[in-house]
C-alpha cells in the first residue's frame, strides 16, 4: 500500500533499538602485554598505567570506552618509555587483532573481547648535548642531565627547574623557560637537548597585601610576619614569613602569594590570605600506672585573646586517682604574646598553682614568671624567664619547711624527630638551667637538667626501632635539707624507671627518703612491629640518685625492666600498655603496669 513501509523494515529497526540498549561488551576483556627485552620493573609501570590494561578496575566495559582507553594509551605509554630514556619506541594496541590507532569511534565493533600491546623499546639514549643557559652563579644542576648520561624526561625536567630556582635564588622571582630544543639522533642513539632560561630582572620585595577573613589586627599580623620590605627578593624569606604566621596556632590558612606582575619600580608585591582557627581548643589525657592511680589531665586553649593572635592555655591536672598516695594535682596558666618582639620572638606569662602528695614528701608551690622565647627554626627554639616561686613543704628533714625564691629558668629544646608521639629516627634534646636566688633566708644555688633522646630504625622503614634515653640533674649549691623537695631528684614510675614504684629511689635522712641532688637515669626500648598496628616492645630502666650535686660511687641505684604492646591510633599516637618488674634494688617488688597513649619517650 503507498505510504506504508514495509513490515520486516520495522521490525528491524525495533531489534536495533533494543540491541542498542543492551549492553555492547558481555565478557570480560582478555590483555596481553608484550615487551620483549623491557626491564620488569619497567613492563609491571607500563602494566600499571596502561588504561587497558586495567579496564576491568577502571570499570571500563563498553567496545567505546576501551577504543578511547587504548588511544590514550599511545601517549602514555611512548611518555613511559621516554621517562626510561628510550627515544624510538615503537608501540602497538590491537583490538580483536586490529590496530586501535586505525580504528574509527563512529564505527565502534558491537563488542571487544581481547586487547594485545606490543612494545619495542628499541635501544635506550645518553644524552649528546646537555646544556642550560644562562645559569645564576652557584646554581647547581642535577648530576642525570650531563652528556653520556642516561637521557630521560625527568632529567630534562629537573636541569630546567634548577636553573629557574637558582635565578629566583639570587633574586629574579620571575625566572622561566624560554625554550626547549631536544633533537633525538637516532643513528647514535643520542639525544640532545638545550634549555634557554629567561632570568628576567632582579626584584626587591614590595608590600604585604593583607586579605581574608581574620579577626587579627593587620598591625599584629605584619609584626609577627616580618615582612622583608626592600630586600632582594628570596623564595626562602617568603618561606619563613609564612612559618612566622603559622607557628602562633591562630590561622587555619596562610596563603602568600606573589603577583604576576612587578611594579614599574622593581619591587614584588604579594597577597596574604588568612583564614582563622576555631578560638578555642579542649584536650584531655589519661595515664594508668598500678600503684599510683590514675592520671588525667585536661588543657583549654584561647587563640587570638585581644585579636594580637596570642594564644592562652589552661591546664588543670589531678594525679592519684585510686592509687596508694593522697590526691594531687596541679593549676598552670600560659599566656604567649607573639607580636610584642621580633619576628621570630615572643613574650610570655606564665603561673602555676600545684600540690603534690608523695610517699617521701608533700609540697605546695605557686610560681609566677614573665619571658621571651626565640625561634631559630621549627625545631630548635630558646627560652628565658624571670619569676618568683614560694614553696611549703613536709619532708624527711621537717614539717611546715618554706622556701621563698627569686628564679630565671632557662631552657632549650631541639627536636628532630620524625614523630611526637611514636618517633623511629632522629633525637631530641632538652636542656634545662635554673639560677634561684633565695629570699627570706632561703639559700642560694642553681638546678641543671638535661633530657636527650635518639631513636633508629636500622633501614627498616620503621618495622624495628631501637630507642634509648639519657636524663641527668643536678643541684648545685645548698645542702640537700636547704632547698625545696621539688628541685631535688628521685627515680622510679613511668617518667624513670618503669618496675619501680613513683619516686621510690632518694637518699635514707632520718628514718625517711629525701630527694638527691644528683640523677642519672637511662633507658632502652627494642619495638617491634607485629602488624601495621600492632607492636611489641622489650625495655630496660636504670636510676641513679646522690646526696652530692655529681653522681659518685655511693649513689644508690636501681632498674626494671619488661615487655609492653603498642596499639596504633594514628594521629594520637599509640595506645600503651608496659607491664615491669624490678631488676636491682630495693625500692619495689612485684609486677608494675603503665597504660597511656603515646610512647614511653
Amino acid at each position: 500500500m503507498p505510504g506504508r513501509r514495509p513490515r520486516a523494515f520495522v521490525k528491524n529497526c525495533l531489534l536495533g533499538m533494543a540491541a542498542a540498549a543492551l549492553p555492547s561488551s558481555l565478557a570480560a576483556l582478555e590483555t596481553t602485554l608484550s615487551a620483549p627485552g623491557a626491564p620488569k620493573a619497567l613492563i609491571e609501570r607500563i602494566e600499571e598505567t596502561s588504561s587497558v590494561a586495567t579496564a576491568e578496575n577502571r570499570g571500563l566495559d563498553t567496545p567505546l570506552e576501551i577504543l578511547s582507553a587504548a588511544l590514550s594509551d599511545y601517549r602514555t605509554i611512548v611518555q613511559i618509555l621516554y621517562d626510561e630514556g628510550y627515544f624510538s619506541p615503537v608501540v602497538s594496541i590491537k583490538l580483536d587483532g586490529q590496530e586501535a590507532a586505525d580504528m574509527s569511534s563512529l564505527t565502534v565493533p558491537n563488542a571487544i573481547n581481547r586487547a594485545v600491546i606490543t612494545v619495542n623499546t628499541g635501544p635506550t639514549f645518553t644524552f649528546g648535548t646537555a646544556v642550560v643557559e644562562p645559569v645564576a652563579p652557584g646554581t647547581v644542576l642535577p648530576e642525570e642531565f650531563a652528556p653520556g648520561k642516561l637521557a630521560t624526561t625527568g632529567a630534562i625536567q629537573q636541569a630546567a627547574s634548577a636553573g629557574v630556582q637558582g635565578w629566583r635564588e639570587t633574586g629574579h622571582a620571575k625566572a622561566a623557560v624560554e625554550g626547549q630544543k631536544v633533537i633525538a639522533r637516532h643513528a647514535q642513539d643520542r639525544l640532545d637537548a638545550e634549555i634557554d632560561l629567561a632570568p628576567g630582572p632582579q626584584l626587591t620585595f614590595g608590600k604585604m597585601i593583607i586579605k581574608g577573613d581574620t579577626d587579627v589586627r593587620y598591625r599584629s599580623i605584619e609584626k609577627i610576619a616580618g615582612f622583608p620590605s626592600g630586600e632582594v627578593y628570596s623564595p626562602e624569606k617568603i618561606q619563613k614569613v609564612g612559618t612566622r604566621l603559622r607557628r602562633t596556632g591562630t590561622f587555619s590558612v596562610v596563603s602568600i602569594k606573589e603577583h604576576e606582575t612587578p611594579n614599574p619600580d622593581g619591587t614584588l608585591d604579594f597577597d596574604a590570605t588568612f583564614e582563622d582557627m576555631p578560638k578555642r581548643r579542649l584536650t584531655f589525657g589519661v595515664e594508668l600506672a598500678s600503684n599510683a592511680g590514675l592520671d588525667v589531665t585536661a588543657t583549654w586553649t584561647h587563640r587570638n585573646v585581644f585579636r594580637r593572635a596570642e594564644r592562652l592555655r589552661f591546664e588543670a591536672a589531678l594525679r592519684n586517682i585510686g592509687g596508694s598516695e593522697d590526691l594531687d594535682g596541679r593549676i598552670g596558666l600560659r599566656l604567649d604574646q607573639p607580636d610584642r618582639l621580633g619576628p621570630d620572638d615572643n613574650t610570655f606569662w606564665s603561673a602555676l598553682l600545684e600540690r603534690r602528695n608523695t610517699e617521701n614528701y608533700n609540697v605546695s608551690v605557686a610560681s609566677l614568671a614573665y619571658g621571651a622565647r626565640r625561634t631559630f627554626s621549627d625545631r630548635l627554639y630558646a627560652e628565658a624567664s624571670a619569676g618568683f616561686q614560694w614553696s611549703d613543704a613536709d619532708d624527711a628533714y621537717g614539717s611546715g619547711r618554706k622556701f621563698r625564691y627569686f628564679i630565671i629558668p632557662l631552657r632549650s629544646e631541639w627536636d628532630e624527630r620524625d614523630s611526637k608521639v611514636s618517633a623511629t629516627r632522629g633525637f631530641y634534646l632538652d636542656s634545662q638551667a635554673m639560677p634561684f636566688v633565695g629570699l627570706s633566708g632561703t639559700h642560694n644555688g642553681i638546678r641543671l637538667f638535661f633530657d636527650g633522646r635518639g631513636y633508629t630504625s636500622l633501614n627498616t622503614g620503621g618495622r624495628l626501632v631501637l630507642a634509648g634515653r639519657v636524663q641527668l640533674g643536678s643541684v648545685i649549691g645548698p645542702s640537700p635539707s636547704g632547698v625545696t623537695p621539688d628541685f631535688l631528684f628521685f627515680s622510679g614510675g613511668a617518667g624513670t624507671v618503669r618496675g619501680q614504684p613513683f619516686e621510690s629511689l632518694g637518699i635514707p635522712v632520718n628514718g625517711g627518703v629525701a630527694g638527691g641532688k644528683s640523677f642519672l637515669g637511662l633507658s632502652g626500648e627494642v619495638r617491634g612491629k607485629i602488624t601495621d598496628t600492632i607492636s611489641l616492645v622489650g625495655f630496660y630502666d636504670f636510676g641513679t640518685v646522690d646526696t652530692s650535686s655529681f653522681i659518685g660511687s655511693d649513689a644508690e641505684y636501681h632498674s626494671g625492666a619488661g615487655l609492653g604492646v603498642r596499639y596504633d591510633l594514628g594521629g594520637f599516637g599509640p595506645l600503651r600498655l608496659d607491664l615491669a618488674l624490678p631488676v636491682q634494688g630495693e625500692t619495689g617488688s612485684g609486677l608494675q603496669f603503665y597504660i597511656g597513649i603515646g610512647q614511653a619517650f
